[in-house]
């Protein structure tokens, strides 16, 4: 029997259904928008596992038949995940994993699966409300529901699920995962808006998608199953109390250390020692111990914050790591720069490209070609880790996009800068916030290679240690603050306003107040990093490197575009290959000539604009001789135009065959005397030939 529960939002109806599709999964939820169909389900396994993790699983995935297309490619079927089903899935994998209960090891899979789209709205926050249906109907433990919703301001209303052509417009394009008490996580970019704004739009989110999980709720009453009990394993109580009573107040010595390498080597050693210690009292309980000396170090980490407003390094609340920015590193590059803070270091490089380099991206909405991308690389060594590299993780993806969004506002127009750019952050240090490292690292990069950039950009990660109503909020957090942490809010802006932000929490909700005072903390560290940046460089390069290809822009009727081709491309591969430089033709005529060889960028300009140049009446051009017949000649006087020039014209004398004054090949000049309706050029060397009367 089919249940179903539905809501309207943004005069597009919702509907949630369950009971007949999947009926073997845990949970399983149809959920339809219009034409827009997700089939999600939710599945969590009987018996915990040993990983010492909790496995959790999201897979968000988009059937191309959803849109009635065929794959590409070779093989005719969905392979990897594409970059947005992997930021699909991370929207809703952040969302829902801070709702499991603590110690709960169950292997649990959450599929999202696209089946049919209308391309007029983005199925991704859909697909994190019938997960949060999918889960809550289950009997998988699990504290939701919870619910998602993106966010736009057209014209400084707020709309809720915006389409694509309203997002077009939007300042604002903003995810939110919350339950009917508090916001659960954020994602988004903005153009340069206010934090009062973005304020506004998360309390405008946050009140919609409470009635949407009052309507999940309603659908657990007709249709949820009972939850599972579940209980944490209980420790060995003998061995919880001899470890903390034995090493608590070593673990609170090496919390002093303020050296992060200094204080993990200790700490290590510290630690396989003891653990050692109580191999014949304890067998087979090393991943146990290792369990309650972090339960230890935790708890005192964060009082130690709480208390004594004292941080693993040292540094006061509010305090930013010391900063050093670099430009111009790599000589070879069209733009470079090494940003260092603390112990997270990020190289920035920036490559400029063509219209033939852009980025073809065959999405279910349709074909679309990216000319601006951010790619971002996390090195095990960049840890003091040694790792199998294994191809892009998806946390290097969603850092990357993560970036790629804080920059994007400040790239200029194609008609300002018909570059393709691509930025590459190559991290070689983390301790906390390497994809701020990498937004202010791909800022002064995009500068250093002459990019003439709207603003410069900066970022910064807050944390956040909370017990009860008592918290403390950490500007620029390390990596064991984000660890060890209740909050990673990630902010990235101009002087002007918030270009981005990314918030994952591990408690269940934060208040506004929280929210209110990170932000205007984020905002006076972003000020102070554009600070520093600036004396670095203050403003983009007047010139570009010599290396970067220089872009010419020229303009002819679409009509010409034939000519400058030619049958199968033959005009056109003759141009590329004389000059050595790269030609793109768009259909409103565009032509766009790239070459590091401003001589090479010339003549190709030169060669297509003789193409295409319309001869005028009156004007003088040096012509080749094509043919020769008995009443005068055919002279090429542009590419592929000819006009007659009669045996009468040729000379001041009369000339009884023309063969004693031109041949085939000939160079002379004439002038255009006559262009009639055909289209047929008269022309003549004797008017050049006679003085002027």
């Amino acid at each position: 029997m089919t249940i179903s529960k539905e809501i309207t939002i943004n005069d597009q109806t919702i509907i949630f259904e369950t009971g007949e599709l999947a009926k073997q999964a845990h949970g399983s939820i149809l959920l339809k928008m219009g034409d827009t169909s997700l089939l999600v389900t939710a599945v969590g396994s009987e018996n915990a596992s040993n990983l010492g993790f909790f496995p959790l699983t999201v897979e968000y995935r988009e059937k191309t038949y959803a849109a009635g297309k065929i794959p590409g490619g070779y093989i005719k079927r969905e392979a990897r995940p594409s970059e947005k089903e992997v930021l699909s899935a991370r929207i809703t994998d952040r969302s829902l994993r801070p709702l499991f209960p603590d110690g709960y090891m169950n292997e649990v899979q959450i599929f999202i699966q696209v089946l049919s789209v209308d391309n007029e709205y983005d199925a991704d926050v859909l697909g994190l409300c019938a997960a949060s249906a999918a889960l809550a109907i289950s009997d998988i433990p699990w504290a939701g529901p919870i619910a998602g919703l993106r966010v736009g301001r057209v014209d400084g209303e707020f709309i809720a699920n915006p389409s694509y052509d309203q997002r077009e417009e939007s300042d604002i394009d903003l995810i939110i995962g919350a339950s009917a008490d508090s916001i659960m996580m954020v994602e988004g970019e903005a153009l340069e808006v206010s934090e009062s704004d973005m304020l506004a739009a998360l309390e405008f989110g946050h009140n919609v998608t409470k009635e949407i999980v009052k309507t999940i709720e309603e659908l657990v009453e007709l249709a949820g199953k009972q939850k599972r009990e579940f209980e944490a394993e209980p420790m060995n109580a003998e061995l919880v109390e001899r470890v903390r009573s034995e090493a608590t107040e070593k673990i609170i010595e090496h919390l002093k250390i303020t050296g992060k390498e200094e204080r993990k080597k200790a700490f290590n050693e510290f630690k396989t020692e003891y653990i050692a210690s109580l191999e014949e009292d304890f067998p087979e309980s090393e991943s146990t111990i290792s369990a309650i000396i972090h339960d230890i170090q935790k708890e005192h980490t964060r009082a130690m914050i709480l208390k004594e407003s004292r941080r693993l390094d040292g540094r006061d609340m509010d305090d930013i790591r010391s900063i050093e920015c670099k430009t111009g590193i790599l000589p070879r590059t069209h733009g470079s720069s090494l940003f260092t803070r603390g112990q997270t270091q990020a190289l920035g490089i920036v490559t400029l490209g063509t219209k033939v380099d852009e980025q073809r991206v065959d999405a279910l909405e349709g074909e679309f070609f990216k000319s601006y991308m951010l790619h971002y690389n996390f090195p095990p060594f960049c840890v003091g880790e040694a790792r199998p590299l294994r191809g892009v993780s998806r946390r290097e993806i969603g850092h990357g996009n993560l970036a790629e969004r804080a920059l994007k506002p400040i790239i200029p127009s194609e008609g300002l800068f018909p570059y393709t750019i691509r930025i590459v952050s190559e991290v070689l240090e983390s301790n906390g916030s390497s994809s701020m490292a990498s937004v202010c690292a791909g800022s002064l990069a995009l500068m250093d290679a002459g990019v003439p950039v709207k603003a410069p950009v900066a970022g910064i990660a807050m944390g956040l240690i909370k017990d009860e109503d008592d918290y403390k909020i950490l500007t620029d957090i390390l990596g064991d603050e984000d660890h060890l942490g209740d909050m990673d809010f990630k902010v990235a802006g101009t002087k002007d306003g918030i270009t981005a932000f990314q918030m994952d929490i591990k408690v269940r909700g934060i208040s506004r107040e929280i929210m209110e005072v990170a932000l205007e903390k984020a905002k006076i560290a972003r000020f102070a990093i554009l600070e520093v940046m600036n004396t670095s460089l203050p403003e983009s390069r007047e010139t570009m490197s010599k290396y970067a290809p220089r872009i010419v822009t020229i303009n002819i009727k679409p009509d010409q575009i034939g000519s400058v081709i030619g049958p199968g491309g033959k005009v056109i591969r003759d141009i590329v290959d004389r000059t050595g430089a790269k030609i793109d033709i768009e259909d409103d005529g565009t032509v766009k000539i790239a070459s590091t060889e401003p001589q090479a960028a010339k003549m190709a300009v030169a060669i297509i604009e003789g193409l295409t140049a319309t001869p005028e009446a009156g004007t003088i051009y040096k012509g080749k001789v094509k043919k020769i017949t008995n009443f005068g000649a055919f002279v090429e006087i542009l590419p592929g135009k000819e006009g007659l020039l009669h045996i009468s014209e040729i000379d001041t004398q009369r000339v009884n065959k023309v063969e004693d004054i031109l041949s085939v090949g000939q160079e002379i000049e004439v002038k255009l005397m006559r262009v009639d309706d055909s289209g047929k050029m008269n022309l003549s060397r004797k008017a050049l030939l006679q003085p002027e009367s």
